[in-house]
């Protein structure tokens, strides 16, 4: 797919490298000469611009562009702008990112398609991850199931996946096994990247360090929690 990023801060960049390696073409704008130089061997395209300038908006591939992203962070104004200009030039698809609740009125009444929180939606994953004690990380399905990563509690240790049976105990589905490798970044550091086995079979056997990728309802997930009290 094509995407066009408009706003290469920390959020739209990083979102931007992230498409491009999984292999999508992205072209990322920004008015910052020195955010796109910094950003510009990392995705397909780069492109220093005023996205509030409708002139050299419509210089831009939007017939071909699958999906613009508004991810402007800082000025409010310029966002609501930009996201007016493709909205007006009839884009595909607009996905905004809103700082507030005024800003997120604004962008709705233009009518994009999604309106997106990223500050919001991180700390209310950092919240419910502190909340439930033993867990790495989740992600919230529903008000009633929760998908989380979770250390494998001593008990399953040395057992198979069958022995184990936590779905029939639980009522949770294991839905792969995370193991965490140490590899040496671009300044030579040893750091901690997640190796995902793939799909989890009967005969797997549990080991010390596994991450459990379980979904299920929240309830349940709470009672399994308690195994590692």
């Amino acid at each position: 797919m094509k995407y066009i990023i408009v706003g290469i801060g920390n959020f739209g960049g990083y979102l931007a490298k992230r498409l491009t390696n999984l292999g999508h073409e992205v072209i990322g704008v920004d008015s910052s000469e020195s955010r796109i130089e910094m950003i510009k061997d990392s995705i397909t395209h780069s492109i220093v611009m005023d996205a509030t300038d409708q002139a050299a908006v419509k210089n831009l591939p939007l017939k071909e562009t699958d999906v613009v992203i508004i991810a402007i962070g800082e000025d409010i104004g310029a966002s609501i702008m930009s996201t007016a200009i493709f909205k007006q030039l009839k884009s595909k698809r607009i996905i905004a990112r809103a700082i507030n609740d005024l800003h997120e009125t604004v962008i709705q009444a233009i009518g994009v398609d999604e309106i997106i929180h990223p500050e919001e939606e991180t700390a209310d994953r950092l919240s419910k991850r502190l909340e439930m004690k033993g867990v790495l990380d989740s992600l919230e399905i529903s008000d009633e199931y929760n998908i989380v990563e979770v250390k494998v509690p001593a008990r399953y240790v040395d057992l198979s996946v069958a022995d184990a049976d936590i779905r029939k105990e639980f009522y949770l589905n294991i839905l792969t096994i995370i193991k965490i490798e140490q590899k040496k970044n671009l300044l030579g550091i040893n750091t901690p990247h997640k190796n995902v086995i793939g799909v989890v079979t009967p005969d797997y056997t549990f080991e010390s360090d596994d991450i459990l990728l379980l979904f299920g309802k929240i309830k349940n997930i709470q009672e399994f929690l308690k195994l590692g009290d």
